[in-house]
């Protein structure tokens, strides 16, 4: 399997199975419900995990949270602690509730403090990090490749975090002192303080699979700084870090005119899950490949139904025989998956094998994205069956004005009444 990776810009193999694979996918920073667009990462790597533990890989996902960070302390002055235990809980239920199941590990970075720190100790010990009232800063021109991963030219880089105390404007900070309003810190031998956003990935990623590993992952906004530093603070240690780093494209269309009238501006992950369903979040990621931007909006929320519901009465309307299909395991799926995990071209596999009825494949393939729902026949309740009886009752006898208010009935519990040749003449199916 080959997958696109920025640092050397060039698909790189995997090792061959069973590895390890060890991935590391950068989560949120936790002080408002996450967005659309912060799915994607998440999504990612659940999906990846998934693909190569099917193709029989050791497969470990880690997905960090932030929850200490000048974002929090901005939205939260005096309570950022508070806000940032609420928004993790909303981060995991939401998440949870795409049905994909969670990482491995969820570390967070105020449970890291200790490794923080003593990361820290090194890079000042061996100079690459200094100590300036209380902030502790890396030295960027200790790092002659700086600028490896986003092509950055370390002499055309901009001030990150102005201070006039800094040796360089390019340096970043590692630790920050303790400032009024804020109230969260922790003693360092710099200063009670916190951590930098950058030193934090470096730390909780290492602490996981210590100081190498195959796969770090993240969104496409977070090459510079966030990853690029990220890169420099390990290597200055001598050490490998990731090997292959996959940045996702950007969830464009979530501001301006362009925002969802659908679900009124909010375009929170709660409430797309909330308005559309699980299964259409999910194809609406499905459609598109990993590393290209892809738009959000009402039309490909519409066009993502549409395909959801396709595959959903594919499994209703017809009844699947017992054919083959694993053999798609090394073949169709496995060729379009190891090359780049490309799922646009899975999705229309996925489609083909609809119009060839291969029931087994697709029942099997849906299921590896989550959405194995889609070829499962929910069984009506028994009010709503017994209102479908009546209703077949009243049409036998020709009272179709009965036989329609029955039909509405069935259609305010949440279920559709279809009429079918089979016996009983109908067929339940739940409202999508």
């Amino acid at each position: 399997m080959r997958v696109y990776s920025t640092l050397s810009r060039r698909l790189e193999e995997l090792p061959e199975p069973p590895g390890p694979i060890r991935m590391y996918f950068c989560g949120p920073t936790v002080y408002q419900r996450a967005h659309i667009g912060n799915a994607r990462p998440f999504v990612l790597g659940m999906w990846l995990r998934a693909w190569l533990r099917e193709r029989g890989y050791e497969a470990t996902l880690v997905h960090n949270i932030t929850d200490v960070n000048d974002k929090i302390y901005d939205a939260a002055p005096g309570a950022s602690a508070e806000l940032a235990a609420q928004a993790t809980e909303w981060y995991l239920q939401d998440t949870s509730d795409l049905g994909l199941g969670m990482p491995d590990e969820l570390p967070k970075a105020t449970d890291a403090i200790p490794s923080i720190v003593r990361f820290i100790g090194q890079l000042v010990d061996s100079g690459h990090a200094y100590a300036v009232e209380g902030d502790v800063y890396f030295r960027v021109a200790s790092d002659p490749g700086y600028g490896r991963l986003s092509g950055q030219r370390p002499d055309q880089v901009e001030e990150q975090e102005p201070n006039p105390l800094k040796e360089d404007p390019r340096d970043f900070a590692l630790w920050k002192a303790n400032k009024p309003g804020e109230d969260t810190a922790w003693e360092a031998p710099w200063g009670r303080g916190r951590p930098g956003w950058h030193i934090e990935c470096s730390a909780m990623a290492e602490d996981a699979f210590g100081p190498v590993f195959e796969i770090h992952g993240g969104g496409l906004d977070l090459v510079f700084p966030h990853h690029e530093n990220e890169v420099a603070q390990s290597l200055a240690l001598g050490h490998e870090f990731a090997r292959v780093w996959m940045h996702n494209g950007m969830v464009g269309g979530m501001g301006g005119d362009k925002m969802s009238k659908s679900l009124g501006n909010d375009v929170s992950l709660r409430n797309v899950l909330d308005t559309w369903g699980r299964e259409v979040a999910l194809m609406f990621f499905l459609g598109a490949h990993w590393r290209k931007p892809i738009e959000f909006g009402d039309e490909v929320l519409v066009q993502a139904k549409a395909q959801v519901d396709t595959f959903r009465n594919f499994f209703l309307d017809e009844q699947p025989g017992d054919e083959g299909g694993e053999e798609v395991l090394d073949g169709e799926l496995a060729a379009v998956l190891d090359d780049d995990f490309n799922t646009p071209e899975a999705l229309a596999l996925f489609h083909a094998w609809r119009d060839r009825e291969e029931w087994v494949s697709l029942r099997w393939g849906l299921g590896l994205f989550g959405l194995g729902s889609l070829t499962e026949v929910e069984q009506a309740p028994a009010e709503v069956a017994e209102l479908a009886e009546q209703r077949r009752e009243a049409r036998d006898a020709r009272d179709f004005a009965g036989a329609d208010r029955l039909r509405d009935e069935i259609a305010a519990a949440g279920w559709e009444v279809r009429d079918v040749a089979e016996p009983p003449g109908y067929r339940l199916v739940r409202r999508s």
